[in-house]
């Protein structure tokens, strides 16, 4: 059994999408950090770094407990688990990797701080709000360029690099991004959000969010 630890925001919709498409069974266990409930003690035990998600698996490596955190850290245990959503060759496998990584250390993390200086800063700072929304326009670039070639992100097949972007991109009104001028990213995020996967997984704990 999976015991998730999540809040319904773009990392936390990842292994919730992720835990529906391969069916493992799981619990969820909501963390609301807008309550800070990330710095309680027993929630640093698993993640160190006080974020979601975190996952701890009763049935891990040598069937003992086994936590985890960071996100894209946990698609890749899960993908491993079940052999799942990790393409059918070694080239697809590193294909699927590196836009992982993409995710992890471009997108999300620039479309944030789209997200933090467009609607969350106190303080509207013109420079961050351009810089930032400059940016978002170039990685829709950089993904809309590679679907022109590629049903999905990592390779042919659906993938856990389609399911780290996906939610990110669900915001995109809120980074200041048009997406019909990003005609294979519109194709890509629609096709993908009619997976009933991805629609339960969303759904998760939303009502606690709003």
């Amino acid at each position: 059994m999976i015991t998730l630890y999540t809040w319904p925001t773009p990392n936390g919709k990842k292994i919730q999408i992720m835990l529906e498409e391969t069916g493992l069974p799981y619990k969820a266990v909501p963390i609301n950090i807008s309550a800070d409930e990330q710095f309680a003690p027993d929630f640093l035990k698993i993640s160190p770094n006080n974020k979601i998600p975190a996952i701890v698996d009763s049935d891990g490596p040598g069937g003992k407990p086994y936590s985890l955190f960071e996100s894209g850290a946990i698609l890749i245990y899960l993908a491993g688990k079940t052999n799942a959503l990790l393409g059918k060759t070694e080239t697809d496998r590193y294909d699927i990797l590196q836009w992982l990584m993409f995710q992890m250390g471009g997108l999300g993390p620039m479309l944030g701080q789209a997200h933090h200086f467009r609607i969350y800063a106190p303080e509207k700072i013109s420079y961050a709000v351009r810089r930032y929304t400059q940016e978002a326009h170039r990685l829709y670039g950089v993904m809309n360029q590679r679907l022109s070639k590629s049903a999905y992100l990592g390779c042919k097949t659906y993938s856990i690099a389609d399911i780290a972007a996906w939610p990110w991109i669900s915001s995109y009104e809120r980074q200041g991004i048009n997406l019909e001028e990003f005609p294979h990213v519109k194709r890509w995020f629609d096709g993908i959000g009619r997976r009933p996967a991805v629609i339960r997984g969303c759904a998760l704990f939303a009502d606690l969010r709003k």
